[in-house]
């Protein structure tokens, strides 16, 4: 009996890859026919005819079923979407717009085949991309990798297989602020990377904007490390330090030359200083607050508005 391979594929306002897409992954399953194949297109929320043309592709191979969200849910609840209803012994994770190449997928399989639980992909060019987006690319995964204490190689998106073993533990895992790269990483199966050179998008605009990035990086920093929380202390001891030595040398200065002419612009900057580095440490942890927060609400972390597609199919 053939393995079934299941392909997760979230897409928010891709109406012009889809068609192309599921033409290169036709070519992939035509190379790989030892494998059974089923696709999850997720419907992310998109406000042009992604979902129309997903319907096309669905009618025309029913390999390729459609989970539409009730909204848009982030990447990672539309990953999760598509892992919650993946019937595969391995599934894999890919964005909608063709820079993940599907051509990739058969070194994917091969490495699965030889007994990795988790290959990932690294990337190594961006082409097309700006000195600006490479630059904010290149500092996302150097604070990513320090603050998480190198747990998230560097150059490692959501682009990967994972085993089946890899997939129940990820389902089972209820948290909400869900950073799926950093959860299958704290998993610990066996891993390897496999380099590619990241393609145009061939078709439409990019998503990753500068502010959705930051966004990106801080949930998966503050649901991974409690580096900015230790930072706090840290800090405390350094400023006390500081003061104690500023302290020490007023008094000295005032025993020998006496008390100086007031210092009102020293005072005003040192107050300035404390007040803002106090608000910036409550600003710490009002983020793991929020974190804590959103995970007692216990809200889904998706919402299916409909499926088309018989599971086990």
């Amino acid at each position: 009996m053939k393995k079934i391979v299941s392909v997760v594929i979230p897409a928010y306002n891709e109406e012009g890859n889809i068609v192309e897409l599921e033409r290169q992954l036709k070519d992939v399953f035509t190379k790989k026919p030892e494998f059974d194949f089923e696709v999850l297109f997720v419907e992310n929320g998109s406000t042009d005819s992604t979902f129309q043309k997903m319907l096309q592709v669905h009618s025309n191979d029913k390999r390729f079923k459609i989970i539409q969200l009730s909204r848009n849910f982030r990447m990672d609840g539309g990953i999760t979407a598509g892992l919650a209803f993946a019937q595969g012994d391995a599934v894999i994770i890919m964005t909608a717009n063709l820079q993940d190449k599907p051509s990739t997928l058969i070194e994917f399989l091969n490495k699965w085949e030889i007994g990795y639980e988790n290959v990932y992909g690294i990337v190594k060019k961006r082409p097309g991309k700006s000195i600006f987006r490479r630059f904010n690319s290149w500092m996302f995964y150097k604070i990513l990798r320090f603050m998480t204490g190198n747990m998230i190689p560097e150059n490692v998106s959501d682009f990967r297989l994972i085993d089946k073993k890899v997939l129940l533990t990820i389902n089972s895992m209820e948290e909400r602020n869900r950073f799926i790269r950093g959860m299958i990483a704290w998993t610990g199966f066996r891993s390897i990377g496999v380099e590619y050179e990241r393609a145009p998008r061939f078709s439409g605009n990019s998503h990753a904007h500068f502010f959705k990035v930051l966004q990106l990086a801080i949930r998966g920093v503050f649901a991974f490390s409690y580096f900015p929380i230790k930072l706090i202390t840290f800090t405390g001891f350094f400023v006390s330090g500081m003061s104690f030595i500023f302290l020490s040398y007023s008094i000295l200065k005032a025993l020998f030359f006496g008390v100086p002419f007031a210092g009102y612009g020293t005072i005003i900057s040192i107050m300035s200083f404390m007040f803002g580095l106090l608000f910036l440490l409550i600003g710490v942890l009002g983020q793991y607050i929020a974190q804590i927060y959103e995970e007692v609400k216990r809200r889904p972390n998706f919402i299916v508005s409909r499926f088309l597609g018989s599971m086990g199919e």
